[in-house]
C-alpha cells in the first residue's frame, strides 16, 4: 500500500513537474521581462550588457554571441538528438509515417516565404529576412495544442510534432546555406577531421559520451571560425551519438542500458528547456518601441512576417495537406477531422524562438532587427490566438 502511494505521489510530482510545460512558460516570462526591459529606464545597462566583450584572447565573444552561437549550439543539438530518434525508431521512421507531415511542412514553408517575398520585393536588405517566418516553434505550438485542443486524438499530436520536426530541419538547412558568413577553408578542414573522428568513434561501437561531447567541442570551435553558423557543430554531433541497434524498450536495449543518444538526450531536455532557451529569449526578446508607433506594424518587414505566420503557415499546411490525401499520397490522421487540422495548421503559425533566431542572423542592423521581431511576436500571437479559438468552436460543435 505505502509502495503504491509512492508510485501514485511519484507519478503526480511528475507530470507538475513536466519539463516542455514549465520551460515554455519559464521561456515566456523570460522572453517578456527582456521586452520589457527593453522599453524601460533599463535598457541602456540591458543591451550594454547583451554587448559586452566575454572571455580571453581569441575566445573573447559578447555576451549576446555566446547565448546565440554557444548555447543555441546546445538547442540544436537537443533538435538533432529527437530528429534522429525519431527518423531511425520513432515517428517518422518509414515513409507511410513521414510522407503526409514532410509534404504539409514544405508547404509551411513555401507560403510563408512567398508571402514575405511579395510584400518586400525591391527592398534588398528586407529580403534577407525571407526565411524569418518559415519556421514553427515545435513547443510552443504543441503547448497550444494541449491547452486549447482538448479532446484531441493522439495522432493530432504527432502529425504536429512530425510537422514541426521537418519545419525545423528545413530551418536548419536554410541557416547553413544562406546565413552563413565568408568561409575558412583551413577551419572546415579542422571541422571535417573532427567530424570524421565522431562518425569513426559511431562506427567501432564506443558509446561513452565523454569522447563525442571533447570532440563535439573541437568541432564546434572549427565550425564557429569557419564562417558556418556555429550552431551547426549541435546538430552535426547528434548525428553521430549512437542510438542503438535496436528499440528502447527492446530486451538488447535494456541489457546494454538506454543508448548514448538517449542519455544525452535526457540530460540536455532540463538543460536547454530551462537554462538555454529562457536565456536566449530575455537576450532576444527585447524589442525597444522608442520611435515605432502602430503604424510600424504595415511597414513590409514586420508586415511580411506577421503575414506569413499567421497567413502563410495556415495556408501552405492545409492546402499541401489537402492535395497529399486527394492525390492519395498519404491518409489524413485517425480520428482526426478536417476542422481539427485546420485548426493546427493555424497553430503552426507560431514561430517564436526559431523566427527569432532566424531574424538575428538575417538583420544585423538593430533596426530592421527590431521590426522583424515585432513581426515574430504579432503573427505568432495571432496564430496562437487564431488556432486556440478554431479549436475551442470546432469542439464546442463537436
Amino acid at each position: 500500500m505505502i509502495k503504491s502511494l509512492v508510485r501514485r505521489l511519484h507519478n503526480r510530482v511528475e507530470r507538475f513537474l513536466a519539463l516542455d510545460n514549465w520551460g515554455e512558460i519559464l521561456l515566456l516570462v523570460l522572453s517578456v521581462a527582456g521586452l520589457a526591459v527593453a522599453n524601460s529606464n533599463l535598457a541602456p545597462t540591458y543591451f550594454h550588457a547583451l554587448h559586452a566583450p566575454l572571455g580571453v584572447g581569441p575566445a573573447t565573444l559578447s555576451v549576446e554571441q555566446w547565448v546565440n552561437d554557444l548555447l543555441m549550439a546546445l538547442f540544436f543539438l537537443l533538435v538533432g538528438l529527437e530528429i534522429k530518434r525519431e527518423m531511425v525508431g520513432g515517428d517518422l521512421s518509414s515513409p507511410s509515417q513521414i510522407a503526409l507531415p514532410g509534404i504539409a511542412a514544405l508547404g509551411g514553408v513555401l507560403a510563408p516565404v512567398l508571402i514575405y517575398v511579395a510584400l518586400n520585393w525591391g527592398h534588398a536588405d528586407a529580403l534577407a529576412g525571407w526565411a524569418t517566418p518559415a519556421a514553427t516553434d515545435i513547443a510552443f505550438a504543441l503547448a497550444a495544442l494541449s491547452a486549447f485542443g482538448r479532446g484531441m486524438p493522439r495522432p493530432a499530436f504527432l502529425f504536429l510534432s512530425s510537422l514541426a520536426i521537418f519545419d525545423d530541419l528545413a530551418a536548419i538547412v536554410i541557416i547553413a546555406l544562406f546565413y552563413s558568413g565568408g568561409l575558412s577553408w583551413p577551419d572546415l578542414g579542422l571541422a571535417a577531421l573532427a567530424l570524421a573522428v565522431l562518425v569513426g568513434m559511431n562506427r567501432l561501437g564506443v558509446r561513452r559520451l565523454a569522447p563525442y561531447l571533447v570532440v563535439g567541442l573541437v568541432l564546434w570551435v572549427a565550425v564557429l571560425r569557419s564562417g558556418i553558423h556555429a550552431t551547426m557543430a549541435g546538430v552535426l554531433l547528434a548525428l553521430t551519438i549512437p542510438l542503438g541497434d535496436s528499440s528502447e524498450g527492446s530486451e538488447e536495449e535494456e541489457d546494454a542500458g538506454p543508448s548514448p543518444l538517449h542519455r544525452l538526450e535526457e540530460a540536455l531536455h532540463p538543460l536547454v528547456y530551462f537554462g538555454v532557451l529562457p536565456l536566449f529569449g530575455f537576450a532576444n526578446a527585447g524589442v525597444s518601441f522608442q520611435g515605432l508607433g502602430w503604424s510600424s506594424l504595415l511597414d513590409p518587414v514586420p508586415l511580411g512576417i506577421a503575414l506569413g505566420l499567421f497567413l502563410g503557415k495556415q495556408v501552405g499546411v492545409f492546402a499541401f495537406t489537402v492535395a497529399a490525401v486527394r492525390l492519395g499520397i498519404a491518409k489524413l490522421p485517425a480520428q482526426v477531422s478536417w476542422g481539427g487540422l485546420y485548426g493546427i495548421a493555424m497553430l503552426c503559425g507560431i514561430g517564436f524562438t526559431m523566427s527569432l533566431f532566424i531574424a538575428g542572423l538575417a538583420f544585423p542592423d538593430a533596426g530592421l532587427a527590431g521590426e522583424a521581431k515585432l513581426g515574430v511576436f504579432g503573427g505568432s500571437l495571432l496564430s496562437a490566438l487564431g488556432g486556440g479559438l478554431w479549436l475551442a468552436l470546432a469542439r464546442r460543435r463537436g
